[in-house]
């Protein structure tokens, strides 16, 4: 049985993940150049630290910071859990080819190239591609082909 939800906060989707890197300043500069993100909110603490940030590409939205162990003892970037990633990011695109090469372009790694995954007409069809950020974490883009048969 679905949880009946109130309408979000203004602004805000229903679900958002925060991203955890080394040098969180490089990371939102990074993230709007490679990969077209906005900034919407950045918070600098004391030294220029990254207290909180929020990032938006349309409706979608990040929040990127640094690890705060004595805070949040559970968060780690990548690199502080051995490079493995406990989220991946999935993101609709408009254009998944020229996505694909702006981020090339910005020196993101691209982990898969562009392709189609086609789950048959009683699914969808989607293009994209996977690379991952200089920080490690993982980044689907893909664009929609066809839903239920349909073209998009």
């Amino acid at each position: 049985m679905p949880v009946p939800t109130k309408p979000t906060p203004l602004g805000w989707p229903r679900i958002s993940s925060s991203l955890y890197y080394d040098d969180p300043k490089a990371a939102i500069d990074w993230l709007c150049k490679a990969f077209g993100f906005e900034v919407r909110v950045l918070l600098e603490g004391d030294g220029g630290s990254v207290e909180h940030s929020e990032l938006t590409f349309g409706e979608g939205l990040v929040m990127v910071s640094g690890p705060r162990p004595q805070m949040y003892p559970f968060m780690r970037t990548p690199s502080q859990a051995g490079g493995a990633n406990t989220q991946n990011m999935f993101v609709y695109v408009d254009d998944a080819e020229a996505h694909c090469k702006r981020a090339r372009e910005a020196g993101a790694t691209i982990v898969k190239e562009l392709a189609v995954v086609d789950y048959g007409a009683d699914y969808w069809s989607d293009r994209g591609y996977e690379c991952s950020d200089p920080g490690g974490h993982h980044w689907w883009f893909y664009q929609r082909l066809a839903t239920l048969g349909k073209k998009a």
